[in-house]
């Protein structure tokens, strides 16, 4: 029993048992809300996991789809390059100035 006091008896009891079980409770409580912010922790960890999976497997497809839209194009891609080539280069113009020439020298063309 507690020292003696103005205060009954059985209440001075009962206020220091119930510190006492708060002080008593006091470290699973703790343990109790770090193993909750652990596992919290790790639930976040597991999301943002899945999320970068699911964001590396949709940049796999796009690329993917990439390369297979450019093994598609090659031809379509080669003819554009050679076209662009002869366009840049004198070709037309010696063709055009030989038709002129043939022209010239044999009269128009019959159709």
């Amino acid at each position: 029993m507690a020292i003696p006091t103005p205060v009954n008896g059985q209440i001075t009891d009962a206020v220091t048992q119930a510190n006492v079980k708060v002080l008593g409770d006091a470290p699973a409580m703790a343990m109790g809300a770090i193993y909750q912010s652990l596992a919290h922790s790790t639930g976040i960890l597991y999301e943002n996991a899945a999320s970068a999976q699911q964001q590396l497997a949709i940049a796999a497809q796009a690329a993917t789809n990439q390369g297979v839209i450019q093994i598609y194009s090659v031809d379509t891609m080669a003819g554009a390059v050679s076209t662009a080539k002869l366009a840049q280069s004198d070709v037309p113009d010696n063709m055009l100035a030989l038709l002129s020439a043939l022209r010239a020298s044999t009269g128009p063309i019959p159709s």
